[in-house]
């Protein structure tokens, strides 16, 4: 795997256009990773209410949502992805979201702060099993060429899902209470799960790749790479490896601002739930989604021409990103920050759609949902991990000093976290460039 090109297409393949079943298992598939980030960010969302209610200080909420879910969420997604790239990988995406969805309800019935925890940590143990097979059945529905737009449309499943999580969430809590939000969401989660089970074909792999060269006489067929295989193979490519790392370091601000954006602009900025529920969702839906669609048209064209487009354009949007970042912070009313807040939003996120699409296209077919879970072990344990974590333990530290506005300190810290993902990025894109030289030399 380490040094090997992207895939290519089997005769035509780059002119085919994917048929009317391709994009109806994409919007499936967009709908479920909708309910995965939705699940996932409710937490942050409702943290003032549950703060209230539950006693739960800012780190215990960073712990949760980050480092605690973290934990089982990264790691088992390696086996779950070893598994699916055996089995059936729609059956595998289904079983999961019914079990995160059924952690989710169980959430809104924790009357105590260990209860929630542990309820968190199982809905990290069936997320593990969402995004990685959806990643390798879209890229087996989707032929070379095309995978870049596919998966930069599936990845609007979290800006979507956010926002909706937002409106939905904060007015279910201001009309009712925190506790139906969760309830309500996995209920629509385990029904959703019933039908992936029933209704989703298993796309066969690799189905849309390079056909394999024809055997010669006497020769076997090559055997499908092993776990520690495709393990070694990934790191040891330093293409996936900087990908993976730089992915890390946007993941570690990105996940930081989302599980702690709506507190700060609550506690410290003076909004309300009412107002949360139709500007936030609003400004974050739009951002994200445009984010998400544009870096995914863009690097279908911009890697055509050269590959180090997978890492410069994730690095110049982080540059542009990094000033409207610090003037949404430094705002003192939320209607202001919230203006600034549009365009690091989408901006932030131009790193998604290009590291999915260079992975699955890094690797062969039967490697791909490991080689999912993989980059998602590494980006999300850096990331969802300590970001959450590490931006919660700073806002209790500068509480001392700043009690009035101690989230916004702790969040001004995350601009060194900015350069690091930028220098990552650079760094990519010099591996990238001496991938391709390697593969010039005669």
């Amino acid at each position: 795997m380490a040094g090997a090109p992207a895939a290519a297409a089997i005769p035509g393949a780059q002119a085919a256009r994917a048929g009317a079943r391709a994009w109806i298992v994409l919007a499936v598939l967009c709908f479920v990773y909708v309910l995965n980030f939705l699940d996932r960010q409710l937490l942050s969302i409702l943290a003032k209410p549950i703060q209230d209610e539950l006693g739960v200080s800012d780190s215990q909420l960073g712990l949760i949502g980050g480092l605690y879910f973290a934990m089982f969420y990264c790691i088992l997604a390696i086996p779950v992805g070893w598994l699916a790239d055996r089995t059936n990988r729609v059956r595998v995406l289904a079983f999961s979201c019914g079990l995160w969805s059924a952690a989710t309800a169980a959430c809104g019935m924790a009357s105590s702060y260990p209860q929630l925890a542990l309820a968190r940590m199982t809905v990290g143990i069936g997320e593990a099993g969402g995004v990685p097979p959806s990643y390798a059945i879209i890229s087996d529905y989707f032929p070379p060429g095309t995978r870049g737009t596919a998966l930069g449309l599936f990845n609007l499943g979290p800006p979507i899902g956010a926002a909706l999580g937002v409106a939905f969430g904060a007015s279910v809590a201001a009309a009712y209470s925190w506790r139906m939000a969760f309830i309500w969401v996995g209920v629509v989660g385990v029904i959703t799960a019933a039908g992936v089970w029933y209704f989703i074909r298993e796309p066969r792999k690799g189905g849309l790749d390079a056909a394999p060269e024809p055997l010669s006489a006497g020769r076997a067929p090559v055997a499908s790479p092993g776990f520690s295989e495709t393990c070694r193979g990934f790191f040891a490519n330093p293409v996936l490896r900087y990908m993976a790392l730089a992915c890390g370091a946007t993941q570690f601000v990105t996940y930081a601002m989302l599980n702690f954006t709506v507190l700060m602009l609550m506690r410290e900025k003076g909004m309300t739930l009412e107002e949360v529920a139709v500007w936030y969702a609003l400004v974050f839906g739009l951002g994200s989604a445009l984010g998400m669609f544009l870096s995914g048209r863009l690097i279908d064209r911009l890697a055509r021409r050269s590959r180090t487009a997978y890492a410069y354009l994730p690095a110049t949007g982080l540059v542009l990103a990094i000033p409207f970042f610090i003037a949404f912070v430094a705002a003192g009313r939320w209607e202001l920050a919230l203006v600034f807040l549009f365009l690091p939003t989408g901006l932030n996120y131009f790193y998604l759609s290009p590291a999915v699409t260079l992975v699955q296209e890094e690797v062969r077919p039967d490697q791909r949902v490991l080689s999912g879970a993989l980059l998602l072990l590494v980006m999300n344990l850096i990331g969802l991990g300590f970001g959450p974590t590490y931006l919660g333990m700073a806002s209790d530290f500068f509480r001392a000093s700043h009690p009035h506005n101690s989230l916004q300190m702790a969040f001004y810290t995350l601009v060194p976290f900015y350069l690091l993902a930028i220098g990552l990025f650079l760094l990519l894109a010099r591996s990238i460039r001496r991938q391709l030289a390697q593969e010039t030399t005669p």
